[in-house]
This record gives C-alpha cells, sequence and structure tokens, in this order.
C-alpha cells in the first residue's frame, strides 16, 4: 500500500509553527517513502473558522515549499459522508441519540469531581432505540460489563513513543456528533483518513488522548487502523507551551520578519528530531533522504530563536546581493532607494544580517542621517579641534579623487597612509561617525562607496561644521 500522510489543519487562527513543524514531518516521511502528502482542511466548527485562516495556511504551506498532492480537502464539503457513517453507527446499534442537556452533563461532572471519580459519561436511555435527543453518543462496549473484555486494558503502537496503553472503559460514552448535520472532531477525523486511504497519522502529543477514541470508532465500522506517531509539542525557553506572549509563533509573522523558508525548514526540523551526525544544515531534499521517525524524541523540544537566527543568517550568506537586494527592498522603500544602492546595501550588510526587517536598523543611516552628539566623534577623548583639523584632512584626499573613481580600492589607498601617519584611530573613527551618526558600523571605506563622493563630502562638511 502507497505511504500516505496528511496535514489537517483547523481555520481557526493563523498558522502556528507547530503546525507548519508537523506538515514538514508528514511531508518528508512520504516523500522518504515515495508516498502522497495530503492537505485537509477541518474547517467544521462554522462559528470559528475563517476563509483569511484558511488561506493563511495555504500560503504558509506554499512558502514552506510543503506542496502538497491533489485536491484541498474541506471537511465541510463531506457532511454527507459524515451523515452516512453516523447512520450506520446508528442502524447497528452502535451509537445512540442522548437526551442530556448541558446542564445535566455539568451536574454530572460536578459530582464525578467531589467523589473523584473519572470524568465520562454513560446515558440511561443508551439502548433505546428512540430519537430521544439532538446528540449523537458512542456506545462504549466497555461499559457494558467490568468482567467484560472490551473493559481491559488496551493497547496501540505509537512509531515514537512505543507501546501506548488505554483503559477503554475510562472514555465512557463521547460524543460523535452534535447532530447528523453537525459532526465533532474525532469522529469527522476517522472517517476522513480512512476514506483518503491515509496509512501514517504524525501529528502532535495533544492529540494522543484522542487516539483511544479514534481507534473505538474505527473498529465499530470495521476500517483498518493507520499508523500513529506523535510528536513532542513545541516548548518556549522557559519549557512552557509555545504561544503569543513569547513573540512570533505563526509562519506569517515570520514571513513578515524576513525569515527565509529554506531556513525555516531546515530549523523546525532540528526540533525535536536528530540527525545521525553533527551536521545542521540540510536542504528539504536532504532532510527528506534523512529524516527518521525513530530519530525523533519523546520530549517537549524547545524553539531557540537564537538558533533559528544563526540557520538564517547562513542561508542569506550564501545569496548573492542582487538576490538580497530584492528582499530588503520591502524594509527601506520609504527611502526610495535606488536598485543600485540597494543591491550595495545589500553586499554592505549580507553578513550582519540575521532576518532582512533588521536591514531598516543597520542600514537606516545610508538613506537618512541620524542626529548624534559631537562627543561621539572622538577617539579617546580627542579635543574638537583636533578632530576637525583630521576631519579637514580627510575632506582634502577625498575631494581630490575623481567621481568615476570614488569606490573602496581608491578611497582605502589615498586615506590608508594618513591614517597610518596620524593614527589609525585619530582619523577613520570621526570619519566613520561622520558618514553613519553611530558607533557601530561598517567600515568607512565601505560606507563611502555606499554613499558615493558628493554625499560623503556633504556629511564631513557637515561635521565640520557642526564642530564649530
Amino acid at each position: 500500500m502507497k505511504v500516505r500522510t496528511r496535514i489537517a489543519p483547523s481555520p481557526t487562527g493563523y498558522m502556528h509553527v507547530g503546525t507548519a513543524r508537523t506538515a514538514l514531518f508528514n511531508y518528508l516521511f512520504a516523500k522518504q517513502n515515495h508516498g502522497e502528502f495530503l492537505l485537509r482542511i477541518e474547517d467544521t466548527d462554522t462559528e470559528r473558522s475563517k476563509e483569511e485562516y484558511e488561506t493563511d495556511i495555504i500560503n504558509g504551506l506554499k512558502w514552506l515549499g510543503l506542496n502538497w498532492d491533489g485536491e484541498i480537502i474541506r471537511q465541510s464539503e463531506r457532511l454527507g459522508l459524515y451523515k452516512k457513517y453516523l447512520v450506520q453507527l446508528l442502524n447497528e446499534k452502535k451509537a445512540y441519540y442522548c437526551p442530556h442537556i448541558k446542564e445535566y452533563i455539568e451536574k454530572e461532572k460536578e459530582s464525578q469531581l467531589e467523589n473523584k471519580q473519572v470524568l465520562f459519561h454513560r446515558c440511561t436511555e443508551r439502548d433505546s432505540n428512540l430519537k430521544v435527543g439532538e446528540i449523537i453518543r458512542f456506545k462504549n462496549r466497555a461499559l457494558n460489563s467490568v468482567s467484560n473484555e472490551d473493559s481491559l486494558i488496551r493497547t496501540f503502537q505509537d512509531n515514537i513513543r512505543g507501546q501506548i496503553e488505554f483503559f477503554p472503559k475510562l472514555l465512557g460514552d463521547f460524543s460523535l456528533a452534535k447532530n447528523l448535520d453537525a459532526p465533532l472532531y474525532n469522529f469527522a477525523v476517522v472517517i476522513d483518513d480512512h476514506e483518503t486511504e491515509i496509512t501514517h497519522v504524525i501529528r502532535g502529543e495533544d492529540h494522543l488522548p484522542n487516539t483511544p477514541k479514534q481507534i473505538l470508532i474505527q473498529e465499530a465500522l470495521g476500517f483498518e487502523q493507520p499508523e500513529y506517531a506523535h510528536l513532542p509539542l513545541i516548548l518556549a525557553a522557559d519549557r512552557s507551551k509555545l504561544s503569543k506572549r513569547h513573540g512570533a509563533v505563526s509562519v506569517n509573522e515570520f514571513t513578515k520578519l524576513g525569515y527565509l523558508p529554506e531556513a525555516m525548514n531546515n530549523f523546525l526540523a532540528l526540533i525535536g528530531w536528530h540527525p545521525k551526525d553533527e551536521k545542521e544544515i540540510f536542504s528539504l531534499e536532504e532532510l527528506a533522504k534523512e529524516f527518521q521517525l525513530e530519530r525523533v524524541q519523546k520530549a517537549g523540544a524547545i524553539f531557540n530563536i537564537e538558533k533559528l537566527n544563526s540557520i538564517n543568517n547562513h542561508y542569506i550568506k550564501e545569496m548573492v546581493p542582487a538576490e538580497i537586494s530584492k528582499l530588503i527592498a520591502p524594509y527601506l522603500d520609504m527611502y526610495n532607494p535606488t536598485e543600485a544602492q540597494l543591491i550595495k546595501v545589500a553586499h554592505l550588510f549580507k553578513d550582519r544580517l540575521n532576518i532582512f526587517s533588521e536591514i531598516k536598523e543597520l542600514a537606516g543611516f545610508i538613506f537618512a542621517l541620524p542626529i548624534y552628539e559631537t562627543k561621539l566623534l572622538s577617539w579617546k577623548e580627542e579635543p574638537k579641534e583636533k578632530i576637525k583639523e583630521n576631519l579637514q584632512i580627510v575632506l582634502s584626499i577625498l575631494e581630490n579623487i575623481p567621481k568615476n573613481s570614488f569606490d573602496i580600492d581608491a578611497t582605502t589607498t589615498e586615506l590608508m597612509p594618513k591614517a597610518n601617519e596620524i593614527g589609525r584611530g585619530d582619523l577613520l573613527w570621526p570619519l566613520r561617525v561622520a558618514l553613519s551618526g553611530i558607533a557601530k558600523s561598517p567600515s568607512p571605506f565601505e560606507i563611502l562607496d555606499v554613499l558615493g563622493k558628493k554625499e560623503s563630502i556633504n556629511r564631513i562638511k557637515k561635521t565640520i561644521e557642526k564642530l564649530k
């Protein structure tokens, strides 16, 4: 049988990095086994599902390059299919209509809590043939008799966690649907996985409590059980569940910040999975060859933003300035830069960039000189007169360089002999500040090249005036 995996997000929020990692692992496993990777949108929650969230999920998968096979499957378009199987279970007396209203269930729950009992519902009308309510519940055989073999401990195999035990009786008569036209998650997912011939269900460990219920439904309908693998949760640095309070958590946010999809895939793969060796940089194709479910850890995995930044920086360094210039352009559009300026800025900052959005802060001085105090010009507390004198020397040298020859080689050749004579810090530090207005910047020769002769001289003259 051909391996088939799926990602099945609910369009009730923007695509979380946890969903992205689950999608990645499903994609890698399918491709490694020459199988198929499907996309199913679980949109039966009509109140919370929104088109903008579905669009975000689809765009997120496309951005990551996790292209699915076939058409998108939407649960909202399959209600007739779920209804058919609900009717089947009702006719076979494996499900029933429960008459108990919400208030009754709440009182039952309160009583069980008081008596320190396991929380589950067993309906007094479960053997009735009458439609006495709207809620359709699964008739759990394990509740029939304490000696029944169905009430004993059951097991299923998890490809990450090994053998998992569960007690069917403690699941009670769980809900399958609000009515014939409103299936609930645990029921719909079983039908969908069966109908689309999913062979491996790879999902987060937060779904682990759902698996026993789904196995019981599969057995009641005579379906073959897929293989399961439950991934560790992605945790923040404080080992709590990763959420918005820890910063960006949606793929959309990381896209806006200027992360590369290849870096994000590379990073997500290393959250909870370990390759055979110490290698950390992988293309998507390499990951598909290397990935193994057996090497996924059981414990929660930490989302290390410094690690993500380091990997993203690696990929940026491998790009040519012309490519980078297109990706930094949106963050500098308020300055209306030319294409030539963008390429020079890209060349200047490519090794310093962790994410593309940083370019606004790093390169802002190129387009608009910030306001700074004259004391910043001082190298080892030099007096203003000496600083002004040194800048006058620089100015006279730069003015004599022809405009069409004004580049790094020319400025370095002309200025360095004088810098070595006077003192590199004494001459080049105030030049750097005069050009950038900040303490930490690229070398003055690189800045001169990006600014060009006219703007460089203009800034030096303004600084000299500032010192008067």
